[in-house]
């Protein structure tokens, strides 16, 4: 009953996302990559480090959106600003990029000034339901689990609206599996009472039943990265491990560390046992006529 109290609506979604992401950039930065990526890196190798792996990733998305010098991208859900700088830098492109975190929106902004960025890059605090405008690409890198199963047709209707004919849009996105989706949503894991509150786990079949049903597009690749995330989780862990002392001077306690070494430990267990896994799909809208990405070194 309570996690349903927690909506998705506007102000109930900025509530949700400032009681987690806006605990402090700086406790992020203690285990996070500097880039202050939030989400799976795609390892080569088990050897590669958390810094190749999360460029990997960033990489492979650009590759797949096909970007270019001409291309206005939306970005739903800045982190603290990590893609937009990349695709931006390595890509030319023009980047609108969004977020309802104060703490991310202040720090990405930062970013974006000290890499004398602001031509090319728009931080906006906003929500993705108030976005105008059209664009050539769209990407979101795992802010659909914010977003809430009573949400998803809005979300992906939105995507659909500002949407050029022919562009490319790509979600990452933690999935569940779909046998168990149903039942996930009944129910309130120690996920959603403790660290997120309003978030949702999607399946891969919930995500296309909503593309279909509220967009113009169409699947054209999907990859996998689950085990992925488990390295990705086990790197934290290791970080946040060396940096407790550190985040018990910011003022967090015994207690708030024991929760997020549980919370880092929870949800590797989860890749790892494939009850969890993260996927990157890449969608094309009506009109797109070229070839579109494979699977390749990236």
């Amino acid at each position: 009953m309570v996690h349903r109290l927690k909506s998705n609506t506007l102000s109930g979604s900025r509530q949700n996302i400032r009681s987690h992401y806006d605990l402090s950039n700086d406790f992020f930065s203690r285990f996070l990559d500097t880039r202050l990526m939030y989400s799976s890196a795609v390892f080569e190798s088990v050897d590669m480090t958390l810094e190749e792996a999360s460029t990997r990733k960033l990489e492979r998305i650009c590759r797949k959106l096909e970007l270019n010098a001409d291309d206005r991208l939306l970005e739903i859900g800045s982190g603290w600003g990590g893609f937009a700088i990349y695709a931006a830098k390595h890509y030319g492109c023009h980047v609108t990029t969004i977020t309802i975190s104060q703490e991310q929106f202040e720090e990405a902004s930062r970013r974006v000034r000290e890499g004398l960025l602001e031509d090319q890059i728009q931080v906006l605090l906003k929500d993705y339901r108030e976005i105008q405008g059209l664009f050539d690409k769209v990407v979101s890198i795992e802010m659909v689990e914010a977003v809430g199963d009573a949400y998803l047709d809005t979300y992906f209707g939105v995507i659909d609206l500002v949407l050029r004919p022919g562009g490319l849009f790509l979600i990452q996105a933690i999935t569940i599996q779909d046998q168990r989706y149903k039942k996930a949503l009944q129910n309130v894991d120690f996920i959603k009472k403790y660290i997120f509150p309003g978030s949702f786990i999607p399946s891969v079949t919930a995500l296309l039943d909503s593309v279909t049903k509220k967009t113009n597009c169409v699947l054209v690749n999907l990859e996998d990265f689950g085990f992925d995330y488990a390295l990705t989780l086990a790197d934290w862990r290791r970080r946040f491990e060396n940096e407790i002392q550190h985040v018990l001077d910011m003022g967090f306690d015994h207690d708030f560390i024991r929760m997020w070494r549980f919370y880092l430990s929870y949800c590797e267990g989860g890749f790892r046992e494939r009850s969890l896994s993260d996927v990157q799909l890449l969608f094309v809208k009506h009109g797109y006529k070229n070839r579109p990405w494979r699977v390749q070194s990236a």
